[in-house]
Protein backbone atom coordinates (compact mmCIF):
# COMPACT_ATOMS: atom_id res chain seq x y z
CA UNK A 1 0.00 0.00 0.00
CA UNK A 2 1.53 3.40 -0.86
CA UNK A 3 2.79 5.62 1.95
CA UNK A 4 0.19 8.69 2.39
CA UNK A 5 1.97 12.68 3.09
CA UNK A 6 0.36 13.92 6.94
CA UNK A 7 -2.49 15.80 6.82
CA UNK A 8 -4.13 18.09 8.99
CA UNK A 9 -7.29 16.43 9.97
CA UNK A 10 -10.13 18.85 11.50
CA UNK A 11 -11.99 17.98 14.14
CA UNK A 12 -15.53 19.27 14.18
CA UNK A 13 -18.16 19.08 16.80
CA UNK A 14 -21.74 18.66 15.17
CA UNK A 15 -24.99 18.75 17.60
CA UNK A 16 -27.63 16.34 15.78
CA UNK A 17 -30.54 18.22 17.74
CA UNK A 18 -29.57 21.19 16.62
CA UNK A 19 -28.30 21.15 12.93
CA UNK A 20 -30.28 24.42 12.22
CA UNK A 21 -28.06 26.36 14.77
CA UNK A 22 -25.11 28.21 13.05
CA UNK A 23 -22.29 26.22 14.70
CA UNK A 24 -23.67 23.09 13.06
CA UNK A 25 -24.38 24.67 9.82
CA UNK A 26 -21.01 26.04 9.77
CA UNK A 27 -19.43 22.50 10.27
CA UNK A 28 -21.70 21.00 7.95
CA UNK A 29 -20.83 23.24 5.38
CA UNK A 30 -16.83 22.22 6.22
CA UNK A 31 -17.00 18.90 6.16
CA UNK A 32 -19.44 19.26 2.49
CA UNK A 33 -17.31 21.26 0.76
CA UNK A 34 -14.36 18.79 1.94
CA UNK A 35 -16.38 15.96 0.38
CA UNK A 36 -17.26 17.66 -3.32
CA UNK A 37 -13.50 18.73 -3.70
CA UNK A 38 -12.58 15.01 -3.48
CA UNK A 39 -11.44 15.42 0.28
CA UNK A 40 -12.15 12.80 3.18
CA UNK A 41 -14.60 13.08 5.94
CA UNK A 42 -15.56 11.03 9.57
CA UNK A 43 -19.16 11.00 9.89
CA UNK A 44 -21.54 9.38 12.64
CA UNK A 45 -23.78 7.18 11.45
CA UNK A 46 -26.24 4.96 13.73
CA UNK A 47 -24.39 1.88 13.52
CA UNK A 48 -20.35 3.05 13.40
CA UNK A 49 -18.79 6.10 12.21
CA UNK A 50 -17.75 6.16 8.38
CA UNK A 51 -14.83 7.28 6.48
CA UNK A 52 -16.53 8.89 3.68
CA UNK A 53 -15.65 10.21 -0.24
CA UNK A 54 -17.73 11.43 -3.13
CA UNK A 55 -19.19 7.97 -4.10
CA UNK A 56 -18.68 9.01 -7.78
CA UNK A 57 -15.19 10.51 -7.82
CA UNK A 58 -12.95 7.42 -7.83
CA UNK A 59 -9.54 9.24 -7.04
CA UNK A 60 -11.49 10.49 -3.89
CA UNK A 61 -12.86 6.44 -3.28
CA UNK A 62 -9.18 5.89 -3.69
CA UNK A 63 -8.28 8.17 -0.53
CA UNK A 64 -10.29 6.15 1.29
CA UNK A 65 -8.52 2.70 0.63
CA UNK A 66 -5.19 4.66 0.99
CA UNK A 67 -5.83 6.48 4.72
CA UNK A 68 -6.90 2.84 5.96
CA UNK A 69 -4.78 0.55 4.57
CA UNK A 70 -7.64 -1.19 3.09
CA UNK A 71 -6.89 -3.71 0.11
CA UNK A 72 -8.72 -3.01 -3.27
CA UNK A 73 -10.58 -6.45 -3.40
CA UNK A 74 -12.68 -5.43 -0.32
CA UNK A 75 -15.59 -3.34 -1.36
CA UNK A 76 -17.64 -0.34 0.19
CA UNK A 77 -20.70 0.49 0.97
CA UNK A 78 -22.68 3.86 -0.36
CA UNK A 79 -24.71 6.26 1.45
CA UNK A 80 -27.71 7.76 -0.14
CA UNK A 81 -30.04 10.24 1.59
CA UNK A 82 -33.04 10.17 -0.97
CA UNK A 83 -34.79 8.50 -3.49
CA UNK A 84 -33.29 10.44 -6.40
CA UNK A 85 -29.64 9.67 -5.66
CA UNK A 86 -30.24 6.42 -5.35
CA UNK A 87 -31.80 6.25 -8.46
CA UNK A 88 -28.22 7.40 -9.85
CA UNK A 89 -26.46 4.32 -7.47
CA UNK A 90 -27.90 1.60 -9.16
CA UNK A 91 -29.52 0.33 -12.45
CA UNK A 92 -32.83 -1.38 -10.62
CA UNK A 93 -34.35 -2.46 -7.81
CA UNK A 94 -35.70 -5.72 -7.58
CA UNK A 95 -39.30 -5.85 -6.09
CA UNK A 96 -38.20 -7.65 -2.82
CA UNK A 97 -35.54 -5.15 -2.32
CA UNK A 98 -38.34 -2.51 -2.19
CA UNK A 99 -40.17 -4.03 0.25
CA UNK A 100 -36.94 -4.17 2.48
CA UNK A 101 -36.23 -0.82 1.67
CA UNK A 102 -39.65 -0.08 2.82
CA UNK A 103 -39.30 -1.61 6.21
CA UNK A 104 -35.90 -0.60 7.27
CA UNK A 105 -34.86 2.58 5.59
CA UNK A 106 -33.94 5.01 6.26
CA UNK A 107 -31.85 2.55 8.88
CA UNK A 108 -28.93 -0.41 8.79
CA UNK A 109 -29.57 -2.50 6.21
CA UNK A 110 -27.65 -2.23 3.13
CA UNK A 111 -28.60 -3.67 0.05
CA UNK A 112 -26.53 -5.25 -2.88
CA UNK A 113 -28.18 -3.72 -5.71
CA UNK A 114 -27.11 -3.44 -9.43
CA UNK A 115 -24.64 -0.70 -10.09
CA UNK A 116 -24.81 2.31 -11.84
CA UNK A 117 -22.55 3.67 -14.42
CA UNK A 118 -21.97 6.99 -12.39
CA UNK A 119 -20.24 4.43 -9.34
CA UNK A 120 -16.89 3.71 -10.15
CA UNK A 121 -15.48 0.23 -10.25
CA UNK A 122 -12.95 0.98 -7.45
CA UNK A 123 -16.18 1.32 -5.10
CA UNK A 124 -17.25 -2.16 -5.67
CA UNK A 125 -14.06 -3.96 -6.09
CA UNK A 126 -15.02 -4.33 -9.85
CA UNK A 127 -18.10 -6.41 -9.04
CA UNK A 128 -21.14 -5.27 -10.77
CA UNK A 129 -22.94 -5.60 -7.54
CA UNK A 130 -22.69 -2.01 -5.21
CA UNK A 131 -23.74 -2.21 -1.43
CA UNK A 132 -26.35 0.66 -0.77
CA UNK A 133 -28.15 1.83 2.28
CA UNK A 134 -30.14 5.35 3.73
CA UNK A 135 -28.74 5.97 7.31
CA UNK A 136 -30.83 6.94 9.84
CA UNK A 137 -28.54 9.19 11.54
CA UNK A 138 -29.28 12.87 10.69
CA UNK A 139 -25.96 14.33 10.51
CA UNK A 140 -24.86 11.49 7.72
CA UNK A 141 -28.56 12.18 5.88
CA UNK A 142 -27.69 15.60 6.56
CA UNK A 143 -24.08 15.47 5.19
CA UNK A 144 -25.18 13.66 1.99
CA UNK A 145 -27.91 16.26 1.25
CA UNK A 146 -25.34 19.20 1.65
CA UNK A 147 -22.60 17.43 -0.29
CA UNK A 148 -24.86 16.39 -2.82
CA UNK A 149 -23.23 13.28 -3.73
CA UNK A 150 -24.05 9.72 -2.31
CA UNK A 151 -21.12 9.61 0.14
CA UNK A 152 -18.83 5.88 -0.02
CA UNK A 153 -18.05 5.15 3.80
CA UNK A 154 -16.48 2.01 5.22
CA UNK A 155 -15.40 2.13 8.81
CA UNK A 156 -13.48 5.15 9.61
CA UNK A 157 -10.28 2.65 11.40
CA UNK A 158 -7.08 0.90 10.05
CA UNK A 159 -8.11 -2.00 8.04
CA UNK A 160 -9.07 -5.05 9.98
CA UNK A 161 -9.05 -3.03 13.58
CA UNK A 162 -12.03 -2.42 15.81
CA UNK A 163 -14.47 -0.65 14.13
CA UNK A 164 -15.03 3.68 15.60
CA UNK A 165 -18.06 4.13 17.92
CA UNK A 166 -17.00 7.44 18.86
CA UNK A 167 -14.57 10.15 17.04
CA UNK A 168 -12.03 9.62 19.33
CA UNK A 169 -11.75 6.39 18.26
CA UNK A 170 -11.39 7.67 15.04
CA UNK A 171 -8.68 9.93 15.59
CA UNK A 172 -6.77 7.16 17.46
CA UNK A 173 -6.95 5.71 14.12
CA UNK A 174 -6.47 8.20 11.39
CA UNK A 175 -5.25 11.29 13.03
CA UNK A 176 -3.22 13.17 10.32
CA UNK A 177 -4.49 10.50 7.41
CA UNK A 178 -8.23 12.16 6.74
CA UNK A 179 -9.23 15.60 6.06
CA UNK A 180 -12.32 15.72 8.46
CA UNK A 181 -14.07 13.96 11.62
CA UNK A 182 -17.35 15.35 12.21
CA UNK A 183 -17.82 14.23 16.18
CA UNK A 184 -21.35 13.91 16.87
CA UNK A 185 -21.19 11.90 19.86
CA UNK A 186 -21.23 8.11 20.42
CA UNK A 187 -23.27 6.12 18.06
CA UNK A 188 -26.26 4.09 18.57
CA UNK A 189 -25.78 0.74 17.57
CA UNK A 190 -22.33 0.27 17.81
CA UNK A 191 -22.09 -2.60 14.75
CA UNK A 192 -22.00 -2.23 10.99
CA UNK A 193 -25.49 -2.92 8.98
CA UNK A 194 -26.82 -5.95 7.70
CA UNK A 195 -25.92 -6.62 4.55
CA UNK A 196 -28.38 -8.98 2.06
CA UNK A 197 -28.35 -9.47 -1.72
CA UNK A 198 -31.95 -10.52 -3.41
CA UNK A 199 -31.20 -13.23 -5.70
CA UNK A 200 -34.02 -15.17 -8.03
CA UNK A 201 -33.77 -17.61 -5.19
CA UNK A 202 -34.79 -15.77 -2.40
CA UNK A 203 -32.26 -13.64 -0.25
CA UNK A 204 -28.43 -14.27 0.77
CA UNK A 205 -27.36 -12.08 4.53
CA UNK A 206 -23.75 -11.40 3.81
CA UNK A 207 -23.54 -9.97 7.11
CA UNK A 208 -25.28 -9.98 10.07
CA UNK A 209 -25.86 -6.54 11.73
CA UNK A 210 -28.28 -4.43 13.84
CA UNK A 211 -31.41 -5.81 11.13
CA UNK A 212 -32.01 -8.88 12.71
CA UNK A 213 -32.22 -12.26 9.72
CA UNK A 214 -35.81 -13.21 11.65
CA UNK A 215 -37.12 -9.51 10.62
CA UNK A 216 -35.74 -9.54 6.92
CA UNK A 217 -37.44 -12.88 7.23
CA UNK A 218 -40.77 -11.59 7.99
CA UNK A 219 -40.56 -9.59 5.32
CA UNK A 220 -39.14 -11.39 2.43
CA UNK A 221 -39.37 -15.08 3.10
CA UNK A 222 -36.72 -17.26 4.39
CA UNK A 223 -33.06 -15.69 4.27
CA UNK A 224 -30.08 -17.58 3.47
CA UNK A 225 -26.65 -17.14 5.39
CA UNK A 226 -23.69 -16.85 3.31
CA UNK A 227 -20.41 -19.25 4.16
CA UNK A 228 -17.11 -17.93 2.66
CA UNK A 229 -15.03 -19.73 0.29
CA UNK A 230 -11.50 -20.48 1.65
CA UNK A 231 -9.15 -17.33 0.99
CA UNK A 232 -6.56 -17.66 -1.13
CA UNK A 233 -4.67 -15.28 0.61
CA UNK A 234 -1.89 -15.62 -2.19
CA UNK A 235 -4.24 -14.35 -5.17
CA UNK A 236 -7.09 -12.98 -3.24
CA UNK A 237 -10.25 -12.27 -5.38
CA UNK A 238 -12.87 -9.32 -4.46
CA UNK A 239 -15.08 -10.24 -2.20
CA UNK A 240 -18.53 -10.10 -2.87
CA UNK A 241 -19.62 -8.29 -0.16
CA UNK A 242 -18.57 -5.40 2.79
CA UNK A 243 -18.27 -7.38 5.62
CA UNK A 244 -17.17 -11.03 4.64
CA UNK A 245 -13.22 -10.50 5.18
CA UNK A 246 -11.98 -13.22 7.64
CA UNK A 247 -10.47 -11.66 10.50
CA UNK A 248 -11.53 -8.24 11.05
CA UNK A 249 -12.60 -5.88 13.74
CA UNK A 250 -9.94 -7.12 15.63
CA UNK A 251 -7.93 -5.20 18.79
CA UNK A 252 -4.21 -5.62 19.35
CA UNK A 253 -4.88 -8.28 22.19
CA UNK A 254 -5.96 -11.92 21.32
CA UNK A 255 -9.61 -12.17 21.35
CA UNK A 256 -10.92 -15.30 23.41
CA UNK A 257 -14.56 -15.94 23.24
CA UNK A 258 -15.91 -18.19 25.66
CA UNK A 259 -18.71 -20.35 24.50
CA UNK A 260 -21.77 -20.26 26.89
CA UNK A 261 -23.91 -23.66 26.99
CA UNK A 262 -27.92 -22.82 27.27
CA UNK A 263 -28.80 -25.91 28.62
CA UNK A 264 -26.13 -26.26 30.94
CA UNK A 265 -27.87 -26.10 34.49
CA UNK A 266 -24.78 -23.51 35.77
CA UNK A 267 -26.25 -20.32 35.21
CA UNK A 268 -24.64 -18.11 32.43
CA UNK A 269 -21.93 -16.00 34.39
CA UNK A 270 -20.76 -19.16 36.55
CA UNK A 271 -20.22 -20.80 33.17
CA UNK A 272 -17.80 -17.66 32.45
CA UNK A 273 -16.32 -18.08 35.75
CA UNK A 274 -15.66 -21.29 35.81
CA UNK A 275 -13.89 -21.27 32.08
CA UNK A 276 -11.85 -17.71 33.99
CA UNK A 277 -10.61 -20.16 36.30
CA UNK A 278 -9.31 -22.86 33.80
CA UNK A 279 -7.55 -20.12 32.14
CA UNK A 280 -4.51 -19.96 33.75
CA UNK A 281 -2.72 -16.90 34.67
CA UNK A 282 -4.93 -13.85 34.72
CA UNK A 283 -2.22 -11.31 34.70
CA UNK A 284 -2.26 -10.14 31.55
CA UNK A 285 -6.10 -10.43 30.74
CA UNK A 286 -8.72 -8.59 30.40
CA UNK A 287 -13.02 -9.31 30.03
CA UNK A 288 -15.80 -8.09 28.05
CA UNK A 289 -18.07 -8.58 31.34
CA UNK A 290 -21.71 -8.36 31.16
CA UNK A 291 -23.46 -6.33 34.49
CA UNK A 292 -23.86 -8.15 37.37
CA UNK A 293 -21.50 -11.31 36.27
CA UNK A 294 -18.90 -11.44 39.62
CA UNK A 295 -15.43 -9.82 38.79
CA UNK A 296 -12.52 -12.51 39.56
CA UNK A 297 -10.07 -11.19 41.99
CA UNK A 298 -7.32 -11.38 40.24
CA UNK A 299 -8.34 -8.75 37.29
CA UNK A 300 -9.55 -6.09 39.41
CA UNK A 301 -9.43 -2.91 37.15
CA UNK A 302 -9.05 -4.86 33.87
CA UNK A 303 -13.54 -5.58 32.76
CA UNK A 304 -15.16 -3.53 31.03
CA UNK A 305 -19.00 -3.23 31.50
CA UNK A 306 -20.40 -4.68 28.42
CA UNK A 307 -24.32 -3.52 29.42
CA UNK A 308 -26.75 -6.48 30.58
CA UNK A 309 -26.41 -10.06 29.10
CA UNK A 310 -30.74 -10.36 28.36
CA UNK A 311 -30.02 -6.76 26.44
CA UNK A 312 -28.24 -7.49 22.95
CA UNK A 313 -28.62 -4.18 21.89
CA UNK A 314 -26.69 -2.35 25.01
CA UNK A 315 -23.97 -5.37 24.54
CA UNK A 316 -23.84 -4.63 20.67
CA UNK A 317 -23.63 -0.50 21.60
CA UNK A 318 -20.85 -1.52 23.97
CA UNK A 319 -18.68 -4.06 21.94
CA UNK A 320 -16.39 -1.95 20.31
CA UNK A 321 -15.76 1.06 22.88
CA UNK A 322 -14.86 -1.90 25.38
CA UNK A 323 -12.22 -4.23 23.02
CA UNK A 324 -10.85 -0.88 22.37
CA UNK A 325 -10.72 0.60 26.43
CA UNK A 326 -9.21 -3.39 27.16
CA UNK A 327 -6.45 -2.72 24.80
CA UNK A 328 -6.03 0.78 25.99
CA UNK A 329 -4.98 -1.05 29.38
CA UNK A 330 -2.35 -3.11 27.47
CA UNK A 331 -3.98 -6.50 28.17
CA UNK A 332 -2.33 -9.52 26.15
CA UNK A 333 -5.90 -11.10 25.95
CA UNK A 334 -9.72 -10.37 25.95
CA UNK A 335 -11.88 -13.14 27.38
CA UNK A 336 -15.83 -12.44 26.08
CA UNK A 337 -18.58 -14.65 26.67
CA UNK A 338 -20.55 -15.61 23.38
CA UNK A 339 -24.57 -15.11 23.46
CA UNK A 340 -27.02 -16.95 21.64
CA UNK A 341 -26.66 -16.70 18.19
CA UNK A 342 -30.69 -15.71 17.83
CA UNK A 343 -31.24 -12.06 16.86
CA UNK A 344 -28.93 -8.95 17.25
CA UNK A 345 -26.47 -12.15 18.70
CA UNK A 346 -25.71 -13.55 15.71
CA UNK A 347 -24.45 -10.06 14.90
CA UNK A 348 -22.35 -9.74 18.12
CA UNK A 349 -21.08 -13.35 17.55
CA UNK A 350 -19.83 -12.47 14.06
CA UNK A 351 -17.54 -9.76 15.35
CA UNK A 352 -16.26 -11.79 17.73
CA UNK A 353 -15.21 -14.63 15.70
CA UNK A 354 -13.85 -12.66 12.99
CA UNK A 355 -11.72 -10.86 16.14
CA UNK A 356 -10.33 -13.54 17.41
CA UNK A 357 -8.88 -15.05 14.21
CA UNK A 358 -5.46 -15.33 13.94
Amino acid sequence: MPSQAPKTTQHLLIDAARLDEEPARRAMAIAAETLRRGGTVALPTETVYGLGANAFDAAAVAGIFAAKQRPAWDPLIVHVSDSAMLQRVVREIPAAAERLMAAFWPGPLTLLLPRGSEIPANVTAGRDRVGVRMPAHPVARALIGAAGVPIAAPSANRFGHTSPTTAQHVLDDLAGRIDVVLDAGPTQCGIESTVVEVQDGGVVLYRHGAVIAEAIAGIVGPVTIYVPPARDVENPQSLPSPGVGIRHYAPRAQVIPVAIAAEDPQNPADQFLAALENAGSLAEVGVLLPTGWPVPAAMEGRSFDWGAWEQPEEMAQRLFAGLRALDDLGVARIYCPLPPAAGLGAAIRDRLMKAAMR
